[in-house]
């Protein structure tokens, strides 16, 4: 560094004055250093996987994140770059991928405690499928899927038990190779009418179509695919047309308590959720019943609550939220907001700029162990919702896309 020192007397300090040139080299920001392309490798390798890479994995991974083979001492790729999203593909390759990392990020969906500690069941074992083979996400509330293990010595997959999927899980069998693409109709019977993906999985039925009212089936929906719990969606604004019987106009004699409270809920909640009319779990029979054309009485009990209410006729679903402020969900303008039945209500909340958001925010919470919270975090998030989908809503690029995202963090 160039500088001049100029003496201030006997038994003063020397003052050091600095040049242009010192001062400009000062002035020039410092290029990022990253971690090599072992630690990044090793990073993005247990971040998916869930377990360290063996030697071999490791200088694969390695070599991809340089380019070819690694010189000594050679610096690591900046986040998001291809070198690293190759090495993430490789990562998705592991067992654990599927058997512990996918598995624990789908479980908790399928019961009221939102807890990992489940046995495998026939919801999480579609969700690892389609993540498998790339099968597009937007059509996990829709369409007529299942996956089942062609592993040895496992009863048949049953749509009165979860022996199938509870064996596979304590004999460890390998998911990523056993899993076989299914329907819901020939490996279940059940009716093509009935079918609308995970809805009518087993899994999920007997969570959420278990006595009550249904309408479980729908903020749980709300909660694990959008994000938010119906508080955060409330919109008193809403028609009334649809809210049943069985809630009151005036609880504890205030009706200012329904205007203002129940109905932000209710409205759009109701309204949508008549789209399940038809279901039911017989927690007896341990099976998901559905009465085609008749209306389960779950809908029409404690009609005296208010007997002016809506009585459910059929499964007809409307869409209030598609006006007013939950407009921000981002609702598909191709679909018409209406319909009949679990799958085309499937087809309308799975097409939705939030269900996106939503499976790519969980996606980030589980390979960062964070929830995006700085601004680049978000700006992340936005970018991987938009390639998600732009490309065909496959979550395992998704993956592989965010763990070369956040390999230092």
């Amino acid at each position: 560094m160039n500088a001049m020192t100029t003496g201030t007397g006997p038994g003063r300090a020397r003052r050091v004055t600095l040049t242009a040139g010192a001062l400009l080299m000062i002035a020039q920001p410092f290029a990022p250093a990253y971690a090599g392309p072992y630690e990044q490798a090793k990073r993005i390798y247990e971040r998916i996987a869930g377990v360290p890479p063996t030697p071999a994995i490791l200088n694969q991974m390695a070599s991809a994140i340089c380019g070819g083979t690694c010189a000594a001492g050679a610096a690591g790729a900046a986040p998001g770059s291809a070198g690293l999203v190759q090495a993430a593909q490789i990562a998705t390759n592991a067992p654990t991928f599927y058997n512990v990392t996918l598995k624990n990020w789908a479980m908790p969906w399928t019961n009221r405690s939102a807890t990992v500690f489940s046995p495998l069941n026939d919801s999480v074992a579609t969700v690892i499928g389609m993540v498998r083979d790339g099968v597009p996400f937007n059509t996990a509330l829709s369409a007529d899927i299942l996956y089942t293990s062609n592993a040895p010595g496992l009863p048949a997959a049953s749509p009165a038990n979860n022996n199938h999927y509870a064996m596979a899980e304590q004999n460890g069998v390998n998911l990523m190779a056993t899993l076989v693409k299914t329907t819901q109709s020939a490996t279940y019977g059940t009716s093509s009418a009935a079918v609308a993906g995970l809805f009518t999985t087993r899994g999920m039925a007997s969570a959420f179509f278990v006595n009550g009212t249904n309408r479980a089936m729908f903020r749980f929906t709300m909660i694990n695919q959008f994000c938010n719990d119906l508080p955060a969606m409330a919109d008193t604004t809403r028609p009334t047309d649809r809210v049943r019987q069985d809630v009151a106009r005036s609880p504890g004699g205030d009706s200012q308590i329904f205007m203002n409270n129940c109905v932000a809920c209710h409205s759009g909640m109701d309204a949508m959720a008549q789209a399940f009319a038809y279901y039911n779990y017989d927690a007896t029979a341990g099976q998901m019943v559905y009465t085609a054309g008749q209306v389960q009485p779950k809908y029409l009990i404690n009609a005296t609550n208010f007997p002016f209410g809506f009585v459910t006729p059929d499964d007809s679903w409307v869409n209030h939220w598609r006006q007013g402020p939950n407009t921000v969900l981002g609702w598909s303008g191709s679909l018409p907001g209406s319909g009949n039945g679990a799958a085309s209500l499937g087809q309308e909340l799975a097409s939705t700029s939030t269900f996106a958001q939503c499976q790519v925010t969980k996606v980030f919470q589980a390979v960062c162990f964070r929830a995006p919270q700085s601004s680049a975090d978000l700006a992340t998030v936005a970018s991987l919702t938009s390639s998600f989908t732009a490309g065909g809503y496959n979550l395992k690029t998704v993956f592989q896309q965010t763990a070369a995202a956040c390999p230092g963090s």
